[in-house]
C-alpha cells in the first residue's frame, strides 16, 4: 500500500477540488484500488462505490451485464471488457468518473490463456475513454495485485490531468 496510498490520496485532492466522483469495478486487484481510495479521510465526498466483479455471477448482479458479453465484447480480461467494467459502473453508481480492472494475477493464467501478471484497466470520464495492457511477466499474486493497482490509479491520476 506504500504506493497505493500517495497516489490515493493526489486523486481524492484532485477529484474533492473538482467536485468530481469515482465508481470502480475491480477484479484481479481484489478491492486493493478502492481501498486505497477510501483510505483518504473524508472519501464520502468523491468515492460513489465500488465492487470486486470477480465472477460473471457478480457482474450479472451488480452490473447487470449479461452473460455471455454483449456482442463485441467476447470475453473478460481485455481492453474492451475493462471499458465496459468502467463506463457501467460510472452510469449506475452516476459517477463523474469509472474505473475498470480486469486480469490474471497468478500464479496461473486465466481460463482465457492470458499469462498471470496481465490486466487490463480502463477509465471513462466527461470526453474522456482510454484503456491499457499491462503484461507485468510475473506469477507473484500479491505482487501482481499491487502492480495493477498502481497502474489503474496512475491512468486514473492521467485522466484527471
Amino acid at each position: 500500500m506504500d504506493t497505493l496510498l500517495p497516489l490515493a490520496t493526489r486523486i481524492g485532492a484532485r477529484l474533492k477540488e473538482r467536485g468530481e466522483t469515482i465508481a470502480i469495478a475491480e477484479s484481479s486487484t481484489g478491492g486493493l484500488i478502492s481501498a486505497a481510495l477510501l483510505s483518504v479521510g473524508g472519501a464520502s465526498a468523491y468515492f460513489r462505490g465500488g465492487g470486486v466483479i470477480y465472477t460473471h455471477y457478480v457482474r450479472k448482479a451488480f452490473l447487470d451485464i449479461p452473460n455471455p458479453l454483449p456482442a463485441p465484447i467476447e470475453r473478460a480480461s481485455t481492453e474492451p471488457y475493462a471499458t465496459l467494467l468502467a463506463e457501467t459502473v460510472r452510469g449506475k453508481l452516476s459517477a463523474t468518473w469509472g474505473l475498470g480492472e480486469t486480469g490474471a494475477t497468478g500464479p496461473t493464467g486465466n481460463r482465457y490463456g492470458d499469462k498471470a501478471g496481465h490486466t487490463c484497466i480502463a477509465v471513462s470520464g466527461p470526453s474522456f475513454t482510454r484503456a491499457i495492457t499491462l503484461e507485468t511477466g510475473l506469477d507473484d499474486r500479491i505482487g501482481n495485485m499491487r502492480a495493477f493497482g498502481v497502474r489503474a490509479l496512475e491512468l486514473l491520476a492521467e485522466a484527471l490531468g
